[in-house]
């Protein structure tokens, strides 16, 4: 994601319309009042009337960036204010909405009215950051969903590579393979996507793996106390651990204490969403808190001092990976390895784990014919398992390797031998470089 896209709009489309806690109080400092007499039978009726007079409002809470606490984003919430100044919290509505199927006109109605607001935010010249509106999952079955998107979003001008579709764990309730599938049309149509909700209920890794999303958004359910439960600061770490591994932009919600914010930071977290900096609030209020975050961003303690173990291991892990995008851990003795390689790669054919020497041969098929002996003598384990004992404990190579494009680059493979601490085995570390 680049930078002008991270603080730019994003308007993030969810597959699920948010349901609010009943203590609506807490949720946005409004009191909850309710004599209108919502049920299945008149429900409808009263969405269709309440959006017709424009009595939902959506309210902003702005998301922050983690370390220096500008605000960089926010997510659009539905809140139904009657004429006469009645509040009718979103727990009363959305869920009949969404159990009787009838969710959808409210969340093209939401998309509506923010993309009126980024828009004239931005004729206007005035900052504007990321925006999420949540879309049920049903929409996962309407047709012509993205071209309509697309008609919506360039009605009032809003690129498509700031859009951000946002889905919830709970699309998987609907069919897998068809909810990877509209994300892809709609990454295909220029938007991105996010994971919502990670954690909330059955997470499936699979989905996280196969969806094509960019952003993933970790359920405020894992965030208890002070973060203080051991076994939960591992789950998180974790967490933040693969997601960082894939790339994907990390968003903690619901955070509400110094304490949880401090070690989230010690996690990577990049963006910050929780009533810690602020609560929904209206249009007006959400310009002015924009206007003030631009001009009075703090930058924080200074992270390293509080990095944990799992963090500076994965902050290491990526230096390496910028200069050695290919790196092989193979044990000599019991002729096996296990291969981590980044999308920078020159080529990502090769098996990720298996039987080493099947491996040499692999990567010797890849090589110009006139290295391929070369390779292979020099990664032969036997020769490498006598060198060691000679004292050897490295071994540099150059070859000129077939890329995924066709064409052969020049790739230098160094092995680094270790012992197994656990155990009397000889382990090489290969880091293999593209050399320009």
């Amino acid at each position: 994601m680049t930078d002008f896209a991270f603080y730019a709009i994003l308007i993030i489309v969810n597959f699920k319309q948010k349901e609010e806690r009943p203590d609506f109080q807490d949720r946005s400092g409004f009191k909850s009042i309710m004599s209108i007499e919502i049920n299945r039978n008149n429900i409808k009726e009263l969405i269709e009337k309440a959006m017709h007079s424009e009595e939902i409002k959506v309210y902003y809470q702005p998301k922050h960036d983690a370390i220096n606490g500008k605000a960089v984003g926010a997510e659009a919430l539905a809140r139904w204010i009657t004429r006469d100044g009645e509040i009718i919290s979103p727990a009363k509505f959305i869920p009949p909405l969404e159990e009787l199927g009838l969710i959808m006109p409210l969340d093209w109605y939401m998309l509506e009215n923010v993309c009126k607001f980024l828009s004239g935010e931005i004729k206007n010249g005035r900052p504007v950051v990321t925006v999420s509106v949540n879309f049920s999952r049903l929409h996962t079955e309407e047709k012509d969903y993205t071209q309509k998107l697309c008609a919506m979003v360039n009605k009032y001008g809003v690129p498509h590579e700031l859009i951000e579709i946002e889905i919830t764990e709970s699309a998987l309730a609907s069919d897998e393979n068809n909810v990877i599938s509209f994300v892809q049309e709609i990454r295909d149509a220029g938007f991105a996507a996010s994971i919502d909700d990670f954690g909330s209920g059955l997470s499936s890794l699979n989905f996280v793996k196969d969806v094509p999303a960019n952003v993933i958004k970790i359920d405020k359910s894992l965030l208890s106390g002070n973060c203080e439960n051991e076994k939960e600061r591992i789950v998180l770490e974790s967490i933040f651990d693969f997601a960082h591994r894939l790339k994907l932009v990390t968003v903690a919600e619901g955070v509400e204490t110094k304490e949880q914010l401090g070690f989230l930071r010690t996690c990577g977290c990049e963006i910050i969403q929780g009533f810690l900096f602020a609560r929904p609030m209206p249009e007006e209020d959400f310009r002015e808190a924009l206007k003030n975050s631009e001009n009075h961003s703090h930058q924080s303690e200074d992270i390293l001092l509080t990095q944990p173990p799992a963090t500076a291991t994965q902050l290491l892990l990526d230096v390496v990976f910028k200069r050695y995008p290919l790196i092989i851990m193979s044990n000599l003795n019991r002729n096996s390895f296990y291969m981590m390689a980044y999308e920078n790669f020159s080529t990502r054919s090769c098996p990720s784990t298996g039987v080493y020497t099947e491996l040499i041969g692999h990567g010797a098929a890849t090589m110009h014919p006139d290295d391929r002996k070369l390779f292979s003598d020099t990664f032969d384990i036997d020769d490498q398992l006598n060198s060691y004992k000679n004292g050897e404990r490295t071994r540099t190579v150059v070859t000129r390797q077939l890329g995924d494009d066709g064409i052969y680059r020049r790739v230098e493979t160094t092995n680094y031998y270790i012992k197994n601490p656990s155990a009397d085995d000889v382990l090489a570390i290969t880091l293999s470089r593209a050399i320009e």
